[in-house]
């Protein structure tokens, strides 16, 4: 059971709620009889225009008469609004010298150089980092509407992009894996982008400039690692000759007659490499003595 105060309450309550909601319907009332009366409006003003533009059409022709080139797009504002919901293109288009304003969108793939930016790696090092973008607009209308300037926007977001993808990488990871980047740096400007109405189709990273420190150590480690490897292959090389000249010993030994022919192939080099040397060659019968004693 509710007392007579609140009931009372309860009734002023419902009184609130129902003006509240017949000044609301009041206001909306209002607003469609303005916005119908700005529209109302808007056609007048584009009537007279058209009228005016057929009254003057000898000195007005030029004014009207728009061309925009295969590829290019017009975005056609008729006081203030988009006219038709899409663009005017490629030819021949007409607008009212009054009440029309229209911007022209080059569709083209259009490319331009991010500068240098120092970045600090994932492994702490500062790196120079500069590339190029390829990109280009596919919705006009978009382009226009949903950011002020398209290419400026573009521009600095690829500057920011390039860093953000470049922080996660290692150095190593940033001398070698180039592809992945740019391929991780287009995908994140294209979804970006999309809602601009731009197509981000390339990014390349064009120089990655390292310290001179960091130079010099670099240089320093593949020295050492070219040293290292000329030391394995030499050890390698005396390795492979040892065991040559073990088994040249091993066949010299079973026939006596090649060791004699050896014997005259080094007296004819270096007979011929020193003139000024004389040599008394020992006939190798007199050494056969020695070898059958051994």
């Amino acid at each position: 059971m509710l007392t007579s105060v609140e009931q009372r309450h309860r009734g002023k309550y419902a009184k609130y709620c129902s003006c509240t909601a017949n000044l609301s319907n009041v206001s909306n009332l209002s607003t469609d009889k303005n916005s119908g009366r700005l529209q109302c409006c808007g056609w007048v003003l584009v009537i007279v225009s058209f009228i005016f533009a057929i009254l003057t059409c000898p000195l007005t022709i030029f004014l009207c008469v728009k061309i925009v080139k295969e590829y290019e797009r017009a975005v056609i504002f008729r006081l203030g609004r988009i006219a038709d919901r899409k663009p005017k293109g490629p030819g021949l288009f007409m607008i009212l010298p009054c009440t029309d304003t229209f911007v022209k969108v080059d569709l083209r793939t259009v490319s331009f150089d991010i500068p240098p930016q120092e970045i600090l790696t994932k492994d702490s090092v500062t790196v120079s980092v500069d590339g190029v973008v390829y990109f280009r607009i596919y919705c006009p209308i978009s382009a226009v509407t949903k950011v002020s300037n398209a290419h400026s926007s573009t521009r600095l977001l690829a500057q920011t992009t390039l860093r953000n993808v470049l922080g996660t990488k290692n150095l190593a990871e940033l001398l070698s894996d180039r592809e992945g980047i740019s391929v991780s740096m287009q995908e994140s400007l294209d979804e970006a982008t999309d809602p601009w109405g731009i197509k981000v189709e390339r990014v390349e990273i064009k120089d990655v400039k390292l310290p001179q420190q960091m130079q010099r150590a670099m240089a320093a480690e593949a020295e050492a690692s070219r040293e290292a490897r000329a030391k394995i292959i030499a050890a390698e090389g005396e390795m492979k000759a040892s065991r040559a000249l073990k088994e040249a010993s091993v066949v010299m030994a079973e026939a006596p007659s090649a060791l004699q022919l050896r014997y005259l192939q080094t007296l004819n080099s270096i007979a011929a490499e020193k003139n000024s040397t004389i040599i008394f060659p020992l006939p190798i019968d007199m050494l056969q003595s020695f070898m059958q004693r051994k």
